[in-house]
């Protein structure tokens, strides 16, 4: 009776997905992720006090603590207390099932859960226990955080879109305390995450307690690894909330710091000394040594025995091959084999560790580089190199998790996020030029900082009254251009990619092309050439890689993803402001349906899910800023510094990093308390803003527009102009950019009178050009971003 109870919900639920998905809109409840089916009703119900709880069904102590939570937590964000004629909460679970007692992540429809609210009282109906705590989330969310309260009269059926729902926490490169991952626990649960990747070893440190080899945490160049303890405390705490926790233990590379502590087991001799360097190094595990072997048995054993989860991350990227085609004693190991190539030898080496895993009764998890067709099957492969690489492992039959696209330690901003598909996309436009259309491309190149040049081809077809056009850069599939534009001599357009959003304004001059491209919210330049054009004979236009689009019967393969927080950049101090509140975009991407794509309906959840998750949820984002302003500049106006804030950005993607990689040492020593350090990836009053001003250029005959526009610009001004009387001759980082930003507001307000009286503007001067294109470039690791709009109002015909 049981299984067909169980049955009869999940089919339900399937039935109702298919034809009753509910897209958000501008009028959207404070819900994400977005439920799979929601129906509003007449039925409000008007919470006087806290509800009283009834239980049918399946009971368990997981459950019980999750309704002490749901309680307090309610408590705290509506000021409710209990009274005798509470309206009551029935919760009926089919069956007990959440990591407390299971340790297998459960398929989406076990996650479902169904949510009534009615004018007499509140339903809650689970598949399973884990579903029943995903239903007290979104009832939390509902409830808000003012008085008084009002539940809207709702139903709704949920489940997530994919099983797995995961965010990566790197304690190796900045080490996070007990305390700040289980308030990042507590995130997950509100968002929905069900998956805590927890990033223990790599080249600056080991995390990991190991007793065969103890010299491994002990050599750690800060001191600070987790006892057995403090692991199974996360655990637990984890499990209480529906979370499972995957280790990942990186082997052969990322292995700086098994090599300070036992070189013997190392490629190369040595000698290795504690790294505190960001970026990819050298040391590898010898893969032709059999202690290597016995050194992975034993801590793939101890990994057993302390996580129950039945997968184990062991890494496997950015390996570099130097070591091993420089030690002979490893060539004559590969040749004896048969190993045509180092990739081969890894994969080897992997087909060791899925053995070992495989007799712990665990399943390997790796990072893109272990796809290989001897590859084990049944390993699952994460995807950090893009849908391209996730859609090769998938039809060669792995199961696989995406993670591009979802790299929160990169600011970026939270659409990106949003817009992000999983799945390789086909071309949505024609590359082929017709007969009679004109069509040019340009070979180009962006130089970094850092790294390798941004480079690639440039496809534009067709007129400048309707072209179409794509990019191939290199080593990446084609992508058709967004907002594509072509006015005379200037080329502009947008396109989504690793890097983040990109935007291009660019000049065609005779055959060249130059100009910038936005990565984020920063330039590169960049400059080309044309190498195929309809004007020059025998051209072709440029062969695109070939996209592995995955077919519906292969889809299944596709698990879900992970947020990614990687800590070069992050500590203690500053971790929720950076994963939170974005996280919960990525969280909706992974729960809710597809076709939840609404931007404005998403910007307008966040910015309440944002206060909500602070007060509900006891996360620190708000908190966390206003510490480092604090901090930095004890004797400023808060209320100024939080102003200035709202006109800038941190520089997005890994600007932040080519900046210290170019001026600094690009390691644990650069300082993480700059101004940078304080500031969100995007902030409400720059995004209100620039929609004003957007506004506003078309229609300049409205006055409400423009008095917003005038207000803020006057705000900024004012608190910049106080900003840098305060800073001068104590604090060049911020009298540089409050001075700065004083004269982008004076431009704007000058712009925006003579728009206004219908006046021409008035050409620019060379300083006031220089500060416009200063401003869009990186100070102190910070774009002025409220420049941009400044810009377009410049722009403005």
């Amino acid at each position: 009776m049981l299984r067909f109870v169980i049955s009869l919900l999940l089919y339900a639920s399937c039935a109702l997905s298919s034809i009753s998905f509910a897209e958000p809109n501008s009028a959207s409840l404070p819900l994400m992720p977005w439920p799979q089916n929601l129906t509003p009703t007449d039925e409000a119900l008007a919470l006087q006090s806290l509800p009283t709880v009834k239980f049918k069904g399946a009971h368990s102590d997981t459950l019980d603590k999750a309704i002490e939570r749901f309680t307090q937590r309610l408590q705290r964000q509506t000021g409710l207390t209990k009274s005798p004629d509470a309206p009551e909460l029935t919760i009926s679970v089919a069956r007990d099932m959440s990591p407390v007692n299971t340790h297998t992540l459960p398929e989406a429809q076990e996650a479902s859960y169904e949510l009534r609210v009615h004018s007499s009282g509140i339903e809650l109906t689970a598949a399973t226990t884990t579903g029943a705590l995903h239903g007290l989330e979104t009832l939390l969310q509902l409830a808000g955080t003012h008085q008084p309260v009002v539940l809207p009269g709702v139903h709704i059926k949920d489940h997530p879109r994919f099983a797995w729902r995961g965010l990566l926490l790197d304690s190796v490169r900045h080490f996070f305390s007990v305390a700040t991952i289980k308030r990042q626990i507590d995130g997950m649960a509100a968002a929905k995450l069900n998956v805590l990747h927890w990033h223990l070893t790599d080249d600056q440190g080991w995390r990991f307690p190991s007793k065969a080899y103890p010299k491994l945490q002990q050599k750690n160049q800060d001191g600070h690894y987790y006892t057995r303890e403090q692991i199974k405390d996360v655990i637990t705490y984890a499990q209480r909330r529906g979370i499972y926790v995957l280790p990942e233990i990186d082997m052969p590379g990322h292995a700086s710091a098994i090599a300070v502590a036992y070189p013997e087991l190392m490629s190369a001799p040595g000698p290795y000394a504690q790294e505190d360097r960001w970026g990819v190094h050298k040391p590898l595990l010898n893969p032709a040594n059999p202690q290597v072997y016995v050194f992975a048995n034993k801590i793939l054993t101890e990994v057993a025995e302390l996580f129950p989860f039945p997968y184990v991350h062991i890494g496997g990227d950015e390996v570099d091959p130097e070591h091993w085609e420089q030690n002979p004693q490893i060539q004559q190991f590969r040749e004896q084999h048969k190993l045509a190539d180092s990739q081969a030898l890894h994969t080897y080496f992997n087909q060791r560790l899925a053995e070992l895993l495989k007799n712990l009764d665990r399943h390997m998890i790796g990072w893109d580089e272990v796809l290989h067709p001897d590859l084990p099957q049944g390993t699952v492969v994460q995807s950090w190199q893009g849908p391209d690489a996730l859609g090769r492992a998938i039809n060669m039959g792995y199961p696989a998790l995406l993670s591009t696209g979802f790299y929160l330690d990169q600011p970026q901003y939270a659409s990106y996020h949003h817009r992000v598909h999983l799945l390789p996309q086909p071309l949505s436009i024609e590359t082929t030029p017709n007969a009679d259309e004109p069509w040019n491309t340009w070979q180009f190149s962006a130089p970094r900082k850092r790294g390798s040049a941004i480079s690639g081809t440039l496809t534009v077809i067709g007129k400048a009254d309707n072209p179409r056009g794509y990019i191939d850069f290199k080593n990446k599939s084609r992508q058709a251009l967004r907002d594509l534009n072509l006015e005379g001599q200037t080329l502009s357009f947008a396109v989504d990619t690793w890097m983040g959003p990109v935007k291009a304004k660019l000049t065609i001059r005779d055959s060249m092309i130059e100009g910038h491209l936005i990565a984020g919210n920063a330039p590169y330049s960049l400059r080309g050439k044309k190498i195929a054009s309809d004007s020059i004979a025998n051209s072709h236009p440029p062969v695109a890689l070939t996209k592995d689009i995955v077919s519906a019967a292969k889809q299944p393969l596709l698990w879900g993803g992970e947020a990614a927080l990687w800590a070069e950049m992050i500590d203690e101090n500053s971790i929720d402001l950076r994963l939170w509140p974005r996280g919960f975009v990525v969280a909706e991407r992974l729960w809710s349906s597809a076709q939840v794509r609404d931007e404005q309906s998403m910007y307008l959840r966040l910015d309440q899910i944002t206060q909500w998750a602070e007060i509900s949820a006891g996360l620190q984002h708000f908190a966390q800023q206003q510490a480092a302003l604090k901090k930095r500049y004890p004797d400023a106006s808060l209320s100024d510094l939080l102003v200035l804030s709202s006109a800038l950005e941190p520089a997005h993607y890994y600007h932040r990093h080519h900046e210290k990689s170019a001026h600094e040492t690009y390691s644990r020593r650069d300082p993480l308390n700059r101004l940078a350090d304080s500031l969100p990836a995007e902030n409400k009053t720059l995004r209100q803003f620039n929609q004003w001003v957007d506004a506003w250029t078309k229609d300049p005959a409205d006055s409400d527009l423009k008095q917003r526009i005038v207000g803020q610009l006057k705000r900024w001004q004012s608190a910049a102009n106080r900003l840098t009387a305060y800073s001068h001759n104590k604090h060049p980082e911020l009298h540089q950019l409050s001075q700065h930003l004083e004269q982008v507001c004076a431009i704007g307000l000058s712009a925006v009178a003579q728009i206004s009286e219908g006046e021409t503007l008035t050409p620019l001067t060379t300083q006031q050009t220089h500060t416009l294109h200063q401003a869009v470039n990186i100070q102190h690791e910070i774009i002025i971003a409220a420049a941009y709009g400044v810009n377009t109002l410049r722009a403005t015909p």
